[in-house]
């Protein structure tokens, strides 16, 4: 018996251990949790702290996001102060230095694009504004384009004996992501001009990238809830300037968007800012589903 007992161990002790990830990534957003995975492929493990139907604006420092960000050899963040109600509480719970704001393993993703409605003074009387401008730059597919080639960099830089896999994810990444942006304008030319009402301002580089225009928000001022009287202003223009439709993410209240739609006589769609809604995997088919959902409001497309 006790031979049979030492030949189990020292077969178990010979069955190959499984591969551990050369790099630990806490991000702050799916989509930074979908580009990791496409430019780092096997060799990262990462930890997401938000989700499509959570508000990132407002996250709880979960004792396993704690435990998540002690661990993490590389941060990566939308940035411009979009994080800033909860990842500072985190980062203090006992983040290593190398991912400390300024460091090789924190990544502000803002830091690598141009900022739109960078505002020329700060006043708390405009409602929850972003000193350093509007931080929602995800939903421009172009942006990932600029932010990858710094992150297949810094994975490099934190684990050189895979640089040269991460450097081919990256170039592979490229070819794939601008046939994809290609493919993508093709498709939203008829969405040029296309009149919207968001729920919040987070839309002004999608708007951006797909010429459409968002004439109102149901938010009077970021952060505010609608009104009375300012849903009812957002009803005059939508019959004054012919609205197309009313779009709103998964963690934004349906009620006013839903009472807007049936007296505006027009349709709302619930659009994801970020990869997880929908049965969406990956960054391509989050902004694929942003096409299609704008077509079809738009009475055309899927």
């Amino acid at each position: 018996m006790r031979i049979l007992k030492l030949l189990s161990l020292v077969l178990t002790l010979a069955l190959p251990l499984p591969a551990l990830a050369d790099v630990n990534v806490f991000s702050c957003e799916p989509h930074w949790t979908a580009l990791v995975n496409e430019i780092g492929g096997s060799h990262v493990n990462v930890t997401t702290a938000t989700g499509a139907y959570n508000d990132p604006h407002f996250i709880q420092a979960k004792p396993s996001l704690i435990s998540a960000i002690r661990k993490a050899d590389l941060v990566v963040c939308n940035g411009a102060d979009l994080e800033v109600g909860w990842l500072p509480v985190l980062m203090n719970q006992g983040a290593r230095d190398g991912v400390q704001p300024g460091q090789p393993g924190f990544l502000d993703a803002s830091q690598y694009v141009t900022l739109l409605q960078v505002p020329s003074r700060v006043d708390r009387a405009q409602g929850d504004i972003h000193p350093y401008g509007n931080p929602h730059f995800q939903t421009d597919p172009r942006m990932m384009s600029a932010v990858a080639p710094e992150l297949a960099k810094r994975l490099a830089q934190l684990d050189p004996s895979n640089a040269a896999d991460y450097q081919k994810h990256y170039a592979d990444f490229k070819t794939r992501w601008d046939a994809a942006l290609a493919k993508w304008q093709q498709q939203a030319a008829p969405l040029k001009g296309m009149k919207l009402i968001a729920y919040h301002d987070g839309w002004v580089y999608m708007q951006d990238w797909l010429g459409v225009d968002v004439v109102g928000f149901l938010e009077p001022k970021p952060g505010i809830p609608p009104s009375p009287g300012h849903l009812a202003d957002l009803l005059s223009a939508i019959k004054s300037q012919g609205v197309k439709g009313i779009i709103y993410t998964p963690y934004e209240d349906e009620q006013a968007p839903g009472w807007l739609a049936d007296h505006g006589g027009i349709p709302k769609a619930v659009v994801a800012d970020t990869v997880g809604a929908d049965n969406d995997k990956d960054l391509s088919q989050f902004y694929q589903q942003i096409v299609d959902q704008l077509l079809k409001l738009n009475g055309g497309g899927k």
